[in-house]
């Protein structure tokens, strides 16, 4: 799909599948190959988006060594793909290692090659051991993909509104949610989600993955969904592609309709 000259459409491929703890190998295969299937299809996307976690998935206990070195591998495979097809990719995130520590890092590519962001977890999750094994971020990220503002947030981080709305406060009109999101908080991953697109008038778009992780059973539900709160595009608990399509007039319209950001009180607000 072309884009139009204004840029306000977008078309969004999403890559939902299992994610096998501690094989980076076999999770690279995987991956390629359904982005090549995507990028390949009748209605080529725009954006490609990836889950959390989606070169060594939480093998946790060795996670010191299956980390990307500076992610650097991720960084090139990543490049070459979006500069081969064309087509912008939010790589979801990686276990990438920097110094002495290891870090939850989503990537974002543009349709050149371009690294335009990489946004390390802040939020990590204690019930899966993440904050015992993965040094947090620290930083709220936003960037551009051909001129639309878009805000970085992984899995756990949409449980804090305080950062998404300091996402869309920086001009975000999309969020994208990469995540290991397991059963049973089916209800909370649907609410959360929704709750987050409605407050903040923006496009929320949420890549999952599927199967069992030890303990953890992975329920997929990746899903697009737009500033009013409607789910546009939802996926199912087994492997698939997601896909969907957003009108970024969309978020202007809202947002002029029910003034949110023109009538907040940031000093009534203050404790």
């Amino acid at each position: 799909m072309k884009i139009v000259e204004d840029k306000t459409m977008w078309q969004i491929a999403l890559i939902q599948t299992n994610i096998s703890a501690g094989d980076p190998d076999r999770n690279r295969e995987v991956l390629e190959s359904k982005m090549q299937q995507a990028a390949e299809a009748a209605l080529k996307p725009d954006i490609i988006v990836l889950p959390e976690m989606r070169n060594t998935g939480y093998a946790l206990e060795q996670i010191d060594k299956l980390a990307d070195p500076e992610g650097l591998a991720s960084r090139r495979w990543i490049s070459e793909f979006a500069r081969k097809f064309k087509v912008h990719i939010v790589a979801g995130s990686v276990a990438e290692k920097r110094e002495d520590k290891v870090y939850n890092t989503m990537l974002v590519f543009d349709r050149t090659g371009a690294e335009v962001a990489a946004y390390s977890k802040i939020h990590l999750f204690g019930l899966m051991n993440e904050d015992k094994y993965m040094a947090a971020g620290d930083q709220a990220v936003t960037f551009e993909l051909d001129g639309i503002r878009a805000g970085a947030s992984i899995c756990y981080d949409i449980r804090f509104p305080e950062l998404a709305r300091t996402l869309s406060l920086n001009g975000a009109q999309i969020m994208f949610v990469p995540a290991q999101w397991p059963h049973p908080r089916l209800q909370h991953w649907r609410t959360l989600l929704t709750a987050r697109a409605i407050e903040n008038q923006m496009y929320v778009i949420a890549c999952n993955t599927t199967g069992r992780n030890g303990n953890d059973y992975f329920f997929g539900h990746s899903a697009i969904i737009d500033p009013w709160g409607e789910w546009i595009a939802e996926g199912g608990e087994t492997e698939g592609i997601i896909t969907g399509q957003l009108d970024l007039t969309l978020v202007h319209q809202v947002r002029e309709r029910i003034p949110v950001f023109k009538d907040r009180r940031p000093s009534a607000y203050e404790l």
